[in-house]
């Protein structure tokens, strides 16, 4: 069994990450939270001793760190005696932590794809370029790395799991996220704007035909009908699951779908053809470097600001279609939340809640040994059952709909 978990970040999901630890403290054991910049894990942990949410007394620290000093990362692992790290930091810090927690004998897991600060929307697969040129290293230091275990990626790739038990075949896979809330701003992302950015300025990816086809950001839309959030425009994106699930399901049709609004996609073109979307550096007048990409950053609204006056749901599932004992089947599995039920019980908006349960619930199930692999793997990879049924009672219900009806998923 292992304990003591070290939350890598301090941002809107590591508020997620902190505060449903803490709730199971008792199953975790001591808590660790390390930042670049101490005074944001303080007041991450000052938050969650605000809502009394330890469920039993015990440790829950701040530290300081570079994430992208592995050596640094390392001696943070040993010093506190963490088995199980939760990164949740930035994409540009997957590797070196990866490779901390291979040198340190101790579970990894992330929710999101490594990103090259130079490079944007590299060829696929993208865990290929990244993530799993560490497989053997993992297998032959028996250390466990769950990768991409938020929402989507994440969830979504756990309800592929199930859709497959439930069919023959599996034709195609349409991972579909909309957040039909509103958070009040004249504009605004809802997590990193950087990281939010670089997903939709290059090239669309998405597995179908048994092949990798392309398309640019916007050219492809479709209007879904959801549960709760009814029919919403959702556009073909390139994301991170598709480049494991492709590998899982070769003859499928693997894509993903995000809603966007059209004041999004005129801000976002706007600033796109202005080139302040770029990450290449540039200079002003007066000699100074800037990059404009980070310059739009500094000027938004911090994502984790948003919480507090958010309204409206999100709905995110996936609609599989295959066949069974020869006859055509769909099934939409997903999740609805609630962006004020989000606020009211760890302080941060659905967006962040949706992608910072989930690691907790892989946590506990390596604690366990439920999913403590010793080796590395993709969501996909996993039994679906124990996963669900944590998050079912975490905060994150799955609900399924076919041609019975629409109800509650329970194993």
């Amino acid at each position: 069994m292992k304990r003591n978990v070290l939350i890598i970040g301090a941002g809107g999901v590591a508020q997620v990450v902190a505060h449903k630890a803490a709730q199971h403290n008792d199953r975790l054991g001591d808590l660790h939270m390390a930042s670049r910049t101490l005074t944001k894990a303080e007041a991450v942990i000052a938050g969650v001793h605000a809502k009394a949410a330890m469920k039993v007394p015990g440790v829950f620290q701040a530290h300081a760190v570079d994430a992208m000093d592995t050596a640094a990362v390392v001696a943070l692992i040993k010093a506190t005696g963490c088995q199980i790290v939760i990164n949740v930091g930035s994409a540009f810090v997957n590797m070196p932590v990866l490779d901390a927690c291979i040198q340190a004998g101790v579970a990894y897991m992330d929710t999101a794809i490594h990103e090259d600060p130079d490079k944007i929307c590299e060829t696929p697969p993208w865990y290929g370029n990244y993530e799993w040129k560490r497989r053997e290293a993992c297998r032959a230091a028996g250390v466990t790395a769950i990768l991409g275990v938020g929402f989507d990626p994440g969830v979504v790739n756990a309800y592929a799991r199930v859709a497959e038990g439930m069919m023959d075949t599996v034709e195609s896979i349409d991972i579909v996220d909309i957040n039909a809330g509103s958070h009040g701003k004249w504009f605004a992302t809802n997590f990193d704007p950087e990281i939010n950015f670089r997903e939709f300025t290059g090239t669309v990816y998405s597995w179908q035909n048994g092949a990798w086809q392309s398309n640019s950001m916007f050219e492809v839309g479709k209007t879904w009908d959801m549960p709760v959030v009814g029919e919403q425009k959702a556009y073909l994106t390139g994301h991170d699951e598709v480049h494991s699930l492709s590998a899982r399901y070769p003859t499928a049709d693997v894509r993903f779908w995000m809603g966007f609004g059209d004041h999004y996609i005129n801000v976002f073109t706007v600033l796109k053809n202005l080139g302040l979307l770029s990450e290449k550096p540039v200079k002003t007048a007066e000699g100074q470097e800037v990059v404009p990409l980070k310059l739009v950053k500094a000027v938004l609204p911090d994502p984790a600001s948003l919480a507090a006056t958010y309204t409206g749901k999100t709905c995110i599932g996936d609609f599989v279609k295959g066949t069974k004992d020869g006859q055509p089947v769909e099934v939409l599995i997903y999740n609805v939340a609630d962006h004020k039920d989000a606020y009211e019980e760890v302080g941060s908006q659905g967006i962040s809640y949706t992608a910072g349960v989930p690691p907790v619930a892989a946590a506990l199930l390596i604690a366990e040994g439920i999913w403590d692999t010793g080796t590395m793997v993709n969501v996909e990879d996993l039994d679906p059952k124990p996963f669900l049924t944590l998050l079912n009672g975490m905060g994150l219900p799955t609900r399924i709909r076919d041609a019975t009806g629409d109800r509650a998923l329970r194993f």
